[in-house]
Parts: structure tokens; sequence; C-alpha cells
């Protein structure tokens, strides 16, 4: 039995998500005549309360164009040093916006409204970057799948609207805090200027992320998209996939969170483990002891038909997800007690 523990993304379509893109109505969507695609993008965009939405290749692409749209070359993001943005995706927002990130030290990958409005430049003081966009996280990959309570992102809000600042959401695993906190998907949309949503990570669909904002901005999220080279043709058999994620996975997300915190559960009362974070959602990060070198666990599970991902510093990931089936959850519990370092 493998087993392949590294990432949600790591999912392969089902058979009925296969059944829903192979039926798929299409057509080119450089052009916006894709029935399927628009479809998607209409969805979501009314999920949230906004506007509207654009279909991406890749969350990466989703968030740069975030970041083009909502700033200018010079100026600066905040953002958590845990942030997606910035340890993630190659250096996109030097290279493709030529700003800057000002790194705040928040809690799992979460920050405050007072790291935010400690972290923002005189606009008067010329020799500092303009501060101009502050990106939230949620869940927080780096962090641990931790996800926000409402409270604090409308705090955090009010410091945007106080200090002329844009406000946008990497929202690649939304879905799951949106299950765990039990929130809805109108609360974030009232609050960011842009939300960015991934289809192929908990929900299982192959490819594709969303970008949803107001219909103006996201008129020129559309040219900004053809300048990363994102548009695509009869894209609506990938648009396809993520309505039916949509429609039929998202309530099972509940089982990842389930199984990660049981895999968490079992980790702690290892003797050969340090410390396991808190466990919300469908990413487990844990600590071997510091006399053990964290790849013989790694090769020990390898053995066993286990792939989990190696964050180095002692430090492992466990991420569950749809291809993670109850057999191989009991298999997995197994192989950890027995496990023999």
């Amino acid at each position: 039995m493998q087993i392949n523990l590294i990432s949600d993304t790591v999912t392969k379509p089902t058979q009925e998500m296969l059944s829903a893109m192979f039926d798929a109505k299409v057509g080119d969507d450089v052009y916006k005549q894709d029935p399927t695609v628009n479809a998607l993008e209409q969805k979501i965009a009314l999920m949230f309360g906004m506007e509207s939405a654009l279909f991406f290749p890749s969350g990466t692409m989703a968030n740069q164009t975030a970041i083009k749209l909502h700033t200018n070359p010079g100026e600066q993001i905040i953002c958590d040093k845990y942030s997606h943005i910035y340890h993630y995706e190659g250096g996109g927002a030097s290279f493709n916006s030529g700003v800057s990130c000002n790194l705040v030290d928040g809690t799992r990958g979460m920050i405050t409204a007072d790291l935010v409005k400690n972290a923002i430049n005189d606009p008067e003081f010329y020799h500092a970057p303009l501060t101009s966009l502050v990106s939230i996280e949620n869940t927080t990959n780096k962090g641990g799948g931790a996800c926000y309570d409402i409270e604090p992102l409308k705090e955090i809000k009010q410091v945007c609207l106080q200090n002329n600042l844009k406000y946008h959401l990497d929202g690649a695993r939304l879905w799951n805090a949106l299950v765990a906190k039990k929130q809805s998907p109108t609360q974030f949309g009232e609050l960011f200027d842009t939300i960015s949503v991934c289809l192929s990570k908990g929900l299982g669909a192959p490819i594709g992320s969303v970008l949803v904002s107001d219909a103006k901005t996201i008129h020129r999220a559309l040219r900004i998209r053809k300048i990363f080279g994102g548009g695509m043709r009869q894209a609506g058999y990938l648009a396809a996939a993520g309505i039916y994620a949509l429609d039929n996975h998202m309530v099972r997300l509940g089982d990842d969170h389930r199984r990660a915190k049981e895999l968490g559960q079992v980790l702690q009362n290892l003797p050969w483990i340090a410390s396991v974070e808190p466990v919300e959602t469908n990413i487990l990060i844990f600590s071997v002891q510091p006399y053990l070198n964290e790849k013989s666990i790694t090769d020990k599970l390898s053995e066993k038909g286990i792939s989990i991902s190696n964050m180095g510093h002692g430090k492992l990931r466990i991420v569950t997800h749809l291809d993670y089936r109850e057999v191989m959850h009991d298999y997995v519990l197994e192989a950890l007690l027995k496990l023999q370092i």
C-alpha cells in the first residue's frame, strides 16, 4: 500500500468528476466564450457575494495577479513571515510587480491589526517603500493549517481603510477554514478587495484557482492574466471539475480534519516526538526529538509505503486529503504506533 501524505495537491479526480469533465460544454475562454468556465466564475462570485471572478491555472498566478492589481513598483506588502506569497511563489512579488514584503511575526502564520498598524511605513517618509497592500493567508500552510476567526480580520480591515491599503486574501485552503470554523464565504467577501481560492487542494480538482473581486477589478485582472500567460482555450473541461468539487467535496473536508487530529493525538504520545502543533484542519506539523535526524523518520515511514514532508530543522508535515481513505488511515495510525526509533 502506497500512501502519499506529502500534500493535498496529490489527489486524482474521482470517476464522477471525470464524467463531469467529459460531459462539459466548452468554448474558447480567451474570448470568454466557454460556458462552463463562465458558470464556475459566476458560481464562486455568487458564493462570496462579490461581483465577478476569473479562472486561473494556478493559485500562484491568481495571487501574483492580485499583487499586481493593488501595487506599483517600489511599494511594499505587509504579510506574515510564513506567507505563501513570500516563501513559495518563486519571488514573484519582486519579479512580476517590483514590490517588497514587510514580514511581520504573527502566530502560526496569522497576523493581527496591531502588527499591521506597526508595519505601515509613514507615507510622507519617502526614504521607505510606500505600503499599499496587506495580504492574509487562510488557512496558513507553513503555520500548520491554522485559520482565522472573523473578528481579527475585521479589525485588520479597519486598519486598511484608515490607511488607504488594499486587502487581499490568499484563500488557497479557505474551504477548509469555512468547514472548520462554520463560516460563510460572504463573511470574507464583505472584507477583502480580492480573494483567491484553490480547487486542486482539499476539493480534489486536478487544476485551477479563481480570483474573486468587483467587476472593474476582474476586468483589469483579465489583462494581467494574459500578460502572465494564463489564458486557456477550452478550459471548461477543467472548470467542470471545479464545479463538481464545489457541489460534492466541501462537506467531506471534515473527514480530513478529523483524521489529521487523530494522527496528532497518536503522535503527541510517542517518545520520539518533541512537539505537535495544534491541529485545526488537514495539516499536521510536528517536531522530532533533537537527538534525531528527521530524515531517519521519513525513511522508516517510506519503507512502510508512507510518504510525508520533511520541512527541515526537525519538523515534519502530514497533510490529509480526498484520496486518503479510512483503511489507509488505520494503517498509518498503526504504523506510527509500532515505529521503532
